[in-house]
This record gives C-alpha cells, sequence and structure tokens, in this order.
C-alpha cells in the first residue's frame, strides 16, 4: 500500500514491487496482520507531522512469519511466528527490518492478538502505567473509549484494580463500553468534567487520557483531581471526515491551550504529551511489549478486535475508522490465499 501524496481514502495505491531482501542483521517477515491506527489516517490527510515524505507506505506494526534472515542474524530463522515493529511499511505482504525489531511469538498467540498489542497497549500501558505509576483504586477518564486505546485502557486498568473508569463515546457504543467495565458518559449529552466530579465526590479523576485535541484538552485537564496526571497523545479533532479540512485542522490547533507552569504547580497538576512513535528509548517499549505479553499470557488483558479486513479492502477499512464505527482493533489481513 502507498500513500502518493495528501488525500482521501480513494488515493491509496496498491502496488507490486519486487520481493525486498534481508541484508545483514535484517529479516523478511511475510506479513499476516497488520494493524490500523488513526495516526494512519492523519498521516494520509498531511496532519501527524512525522511520517516520511511522500510517496511511503504506513504501517506500524504487523504480525507474521520470518522467510528467510541475513547475515548476522541469531536466533531467528525461517518460519518463525513474529511481531514485527516496522514503523513504517506495515501495510505489505512482505516487509523487511532490523532482526532486533521482530520479537518471536508464543504458540498460543494469534497474529490477530500480536498485530493488535503495540500501538494501541503500548500507548496505554505507556501512559498509565510507566509514567503514571497506575495504582489500585485508583480513577481514570478515557475519551473515544470504544477505539483500540479505549479499550487497551479498559483491560489494563481492571489488571491494576482501579476504582472507576469513566469513557465517553458515541450513544450507540453505551452498551459495549459497559460491558468493558466502564461508566459510560454520552459525549454528546453528557459533560463529563461533571460526571467526573460527581462521580468522585466533586475531587476529580487520578488520570485522564485524551486523543481529542485542541479546547477538549483543558476540560480533560479540569476533569482532574489535585495531583492529577493528564495524557495527550492524539488530534482527532483535527480530522472531519476522510478528506483534509484545513479549517478543521486550524480550529484544533487554534483552539489548542497553553499551561501555566505556576498554575499547574499550584494545583499540582501534570500534562505528559505522548507519542510512541517518537520514543527514543526503544529499550522502555520493548520492556512494555514484554509486560504486555505476561498479561496476555495471564489472561489479564485480551485484545478486542473489531474487524479484519482484506488488504484490498483498506479504504473501506480506514473508512470504518472515520466514521467512527469501529469498536476495538481494525486490522488488515495480509495472509496468502
Amino acid at each position: 500500500m502507498v500513500y502518493p501524496g495528501v488525500g482521501g481514502v480513494d488515493s491509496i495505491r496498491i502496488v507490486e514491487e519486487s520481493d525486498p531482501v534481508a541484508g545483514p542483521g535484517q529479516v523478511r517477515v511475510r506479513v499476516h496482520r497488520a494493524g490500523i491506527n488513526f495516526a494512519d489516517l492523519m498521516m494520509r490527510q498531511g496532519l501527524y507531522g512525522s511520517n516520511p515524505d511522500y510517496p511511503f507506505t504506513p504501517g506500524y506494526e504487523a504480525a507474521g512469519k520470518i522467510m528467510d534472515v541475513g547475515e548476522g542474524v541469531e536466533g531467528l530463522s525461517p518460519g518463525d511466528r513474529v511481531l514485527a515493529m516496522t514503523g513504517f511499511g506495515g501495510y505489505s505482504e512482505q516487509v523487511v527490518l532490523d532482526g532486533s525489531r521482530v520479537i518471536p511469538l508464543p504458540d498460543s498467540m494469534s497474529f490477530d492478538q500480536a498485530a493488535a498489542i503495540p500501538v494501541t497497549y503500548g500507548t496505554a500501558y505507556h501512559m498509565l502505567v510507566h509514567l503514571g505509576n497506575l495504582s489500585g483504586g485508583e480513577t481514570v477518564l478515557v475519551h473515544h473509549a470504544a477505539g483500540g486505546v479505549g479499550t487497551a485502557v479498559a483491560q489494563i486498568c481492571k489488571a491494576y484494580g482501579t476504582s472507576l473508569i469513566v469513557g465517553t463515546a458515541s450513544a450507540p457504543k453505551r452498551e459495549f463500553v459497559e460491558s468493558l467495565g466502564m461508566r459510560f458518559v454520552d459525549r454528546e449529552a453528557e459533560d463529563f468534567v461533571e460526571v467526573c466530579k460527581s462521580m468522585t465526590g466533586g475531587k476529580g479523576v487520578h488520570h485522564a487520557i485524551d486523543p481529542v485535541g485542541g479546547s477538549h484538552v483543558m476540560r480533560s485537564y479540569k476533569a482532574l483531581r489535585r495531583g492529577g496526571k493528564l495524557y495527550v497523545f492524539g488530534a482527532s479533532s483535527a480530522v472531519k471526515g476522510d478528506k483534509r479540512s484545513r479549517l478543521t485542522a486550524l480550529r484544533m490547533w487554534l483552539s489548542t491551550p497553553s499551561f501555566d507552569p505556576l498554575k499547574m504547580m499550584s494545583s499540582n497538576k501534570a500534562v505528559f504529551g505522548v507519542h510512541m512513535g517518537l520514543l527514543d528509548d526503544e529499550s522502555v517499549f520493548s520492556g512494555h511489549l514484554e509486560d504486555l505479553s505476561g498479561m496476555l499470557l495471564r489472561g489479564d488483558i485480551d485484545p478486542v478486535i473489531d474487524s479484519v479486513w482484506r488488504f484490498e479492502q483498506v479504504a473501506e477499512a480506514q473508512m470504518h475508522i472515520h466514521d467512527r464505527k469501529n469498536r476495538g482493533k481494525v486490522l488488515l489481513d495480509f495472509s496468502p490465499q
């Protein structure tokens, strides 16, 4: 799959290229599943800011089997089932990457589970556990609660014994959000700040997770108690439909708040900006994946898969997310047929 330039879902191209070759220290992976993330949609619209120059192939994460290994690669062999942390290029039948960026999969882990974990669960874990030191009895607010990160947050919070998870979503997703153990908030009909305050005796929540951006960020900040932590990891309010709207994006940027350090100091609140694609210390993320793998094997987490689409349906799959229809993770199927 190639993004030739800024455009809607109809701009995505499926192209035939020669099979890549694994060089020294590299492996070639036959992809079976690739994860779709909201960041992929923003990249296509030219709104992400950290993608390669066009044209390029998106895809942060994939799961499949090693086809061959380059000189100097140890501990990996053709036929091994692996998770591939591609960075970019995951929307492909075959991908070549450094051997250090693939992780062997236990037999009990499916390709669907593997491809659903790195970005969504890795982001949620990094925010709540690594940065937030999440502990039992704490309270959490998460927006887009029915999405990939939202469902990951719900499961991680349950594993760590949080006392309350407040999840905002559209009205049709109420039953699904509540089935995950969250206190559902209709984002169109309720004030989530008031709900968070009323559910915590007026104090507010310990953690707030905001992928919306713009003025919404300040409202999430207000939902925190003293000593609370806000994590900003997206800007979905900059996206309106599948084609870029410069006016929508501009409104989002202009309404994004600036935080006064002195006021933050007096309230003891913290704000974290989180972008896993720009995390310099790869060992930190590797540690997250190791911990999450253990949680999966113990049954503490189980990725919620909304749907799996054949790669030829990539436009429909991305439009499914644009239309906010997904409940959990959306995957692309590249398996041989």
